[in-house]
């Protein structure tokens, strides 16, 4: 997943604004603003990812910072890796550092969970997908940290695909309604369907959505969805997902991706965050 510029450097201005407000008033105890050097390293293991975040805070704060990565986005990093290297004046590095690090350690947070659910359920099909359950105003961010994980990106918004719940189920007088609704005002578009019971899943089925969301089923539920669907897909020119959905973490992934379902959803990986522990070493 690819994070236009323009988010990201909208993400920093805003980070920068709400640290810096009227002005850095630490820059004043700076004797001497002579280029240093420094370092970023971390404390934790994990995936490594933000570096481009990281360089936009250093291009936004000062020119004359340079920035250079001992590792990329995507790679597994171990306590005391130095990750980068930077140089400049040290009113500009002391002014960027907490908002760089706090970018780089979250999205690192991010990607290393996602990592770990991915690895879990990699001898099966089933793809760990995200949700929109994100820190409001980073939600690329933290999506391109999914994927960078090993993700899949479920919808980015309200806007690029039609996910039919409970709610808008009984707001359209059922789901048939809701599901021929949603096509004929948005035809083309990629439709989903929730479901809480296998009544609702034949319904879904009968529709021939692109996906079902199979919400809080237990596994012997889910066992019995993917028979049901597999076995209507052999008769019906149409390939229906199953997603699993509710009341998934590690405890039992592993189970619920063994069912044959094709997809798992995780509100856990963006909003239950453990960032990464990371840390700016200056050579005065």
């Amino acid at each position: 997943m690819d994070v236009p510029i323009e988010v990201i450097r909208s993400n920093v201005a805003g980070a920068l604004e709400e640290d810096l407000g009227t002005g850095d008033l630490h820059k004043d105890l700076i004797l001497d603003d002579s280029p240093v050097k420094g370092t970023i390293i971390t404390r934790s293991s994990g995936i490594l990812c933000g570096t481009a975040w990281v360089n936009e805070v250093y291009r936004q704060i000062s020119e004359e910072v340079s920035v250079e990565w001992i590792h990329e986005d995507g790679e597994s990093i171990n306590p005391s890796d130095q990750l980068a290297s930077i140089s400049g004046p040290p009113t500009a590095l002391l002014a960027a550092e907490r908002t760089a690090l706090n970018f780089l350690q979250l999205l690192s947070g991010t990607a290393t969970r996602t990592r770990e659910f991915v690895s879990m359920v990699a001898h099966t099909q089933a793809k760990i997908l995200d949700s929109r359950k994100t820190i409001p105003g980073l939600r690329l961010a933290q999506k391109y940290a999914v994927a960078t994980g090993g993700g899949t990106n479920h919808r980015i918004g309200l806007f690029d695909a039609v996910l039919i719940k409970e709610n808008h189920i009984v707001a359209c007088g059922g789901i048939e309604s809701a599901v021929s609704r949603a096509r004929d005002k948005h035809p083309g578009t990629f439709v989903e369907v929730e479901v809480e019971n296998t009544d609702e899943l034949v319904q879904a089925i009968r529709c021939k959505v692109d996906r079902i969301m199979l919400d809080n089923f237990t596994i012997l539920q889910l066992r019995e969805a993917v028979r049901l669907t597999r076995s209507y897909s052999t008769f019906e020119d149409k390939t229906i997902e199953l997603e699993a959905s509710g009341g998934i973490d590690r405890s039992n992934v592993v189970r619920v991706a063994e069912t044959g379902v094709d997809c798992i959803s995780l509100g856990t990986l963006t909003k239950d965050i453990q960032s990464l522990d990371l840390s700016i070493g200056f050579k005065w």
